[in-house]
């Protein structure tokens, strides 16, 4: 009985030692990219790998970007595209899972099952088409723009569909005994119950709402209204670039991820948990 108790913290403190290993890894890009903005342009770019640490600690970066980049402009429109995107599909995922997953009409299976092969199918393969949509609506170089793919989701719908599916059918039964019509059910007793998964798709669209770069590059050629990701990228030159100043605007430009994340690390944890998703 003792060695099976010595024998299972012995497996802890290895899993405990295995995961800080990676977690310091995973932390590494990060650290590099907060050392890289305070060093000096040839400190950044020399190969000298025991260069670690700046000699001397540097904000002009900090201070150049501010000054030569709108960040609050920035900042406006990437919180307006997460916002935005993130509303909508929530409502579009909420109401299409729960018509897939408990409504029965004409075609219902075969409509789903498009939706699985969309969710195949690379997301390159949708920007020309969707790039003629928005030219053709005359809205390109517009806030609407860098919403107009993520209006619907089809993650989300299979997301929402399998929360549905888990729910009981007493309850709706219950409901349609005491009066209440489709849309009362769903709106009062369907829909509060698929909450966490709401929540986990939240958060899934914010991220991918905020690295998305491609399709803001496509469409919005504007520099007042690109979000964070294609302002940075605009940053890099074709045959150098500031490195120093490239990470200094990449650091800033993290705050606004790291301030929700503090605001809303509870949901965070809940919703991933709730979803057995990955980020």
């Amino acid at each position: 009985m003792q060695s099976m108790e010595t024998k299972r913290k012995v497996t802890q403190i290895a899993i405990h030692i295995i995961l800080i290993i990676f977690s310091f890894i995973m932390l590494v890009p990060f650290a590099w990219m907060a050392l890289t903005a305070f060093k000096s342009t040839t400190e950044a770019t020399q190969v000298n790998p025991f260069v670690i640490f700046p000699s001397q600690w540097l904000t002009d970066s900090f201070k150049k970007v501010w000054n030569n980049m709108s960040f609050l402009l920035l900042y406006k429109n990437t919180l307006l595209l997460i916002f935005w995107r993130v509303v909508c599909a929530v409502l579009t995922a909420t109401m299409a899972g729960y018509g897939f997953s408990r409504l029965e009409f004409k075609g219902r299976d075969m409509m789903f099952n498009l939706i699985l092969f969309q969710m195949m199918i690379p997301s390159q393969i949708f920007l020309i088409p969707q790039y003629v949509m928005v030219s053709n609506m005359k809205m390109t170089n517009t806030i609407f723009a860098l919403v107009f793919p993520g209006i619907v989701t089809a993650f989300g719908t299979f997301l929402l569909k399998q929360a549905y599916m888990g729910l009981p059918k007493d309850l709706e039964e219950a409901a349609r005994m005491d009066g209440c019509n489709i849309f009362q059910t769903f709106l009062l007793i369907m829909a509060p119950l698929a909450r966490s998964s709401m929540v986990a798709l939240a958060i899934f669209t914010a991220v991918f709402a905020y690295k998305d770069l491609m399709w803001p590059l496509v469409v919005n050629t504007s520099a007042t209204k690109m979000p964070l990701s294609a302002a940075l990228a605009t940053m890099q030159g074709q045959y150098s670039s500031n490195y120093p100043d490239l990470m200094a605007a990449s650091l800033i430009a993290c705050v606004p991820m790291i301030v929700l994340y503090l605001i809303f690390q509870k949901q965070f944890i809940e919703g991933i948990a709730t979803s057995g998703g990955k980020l």
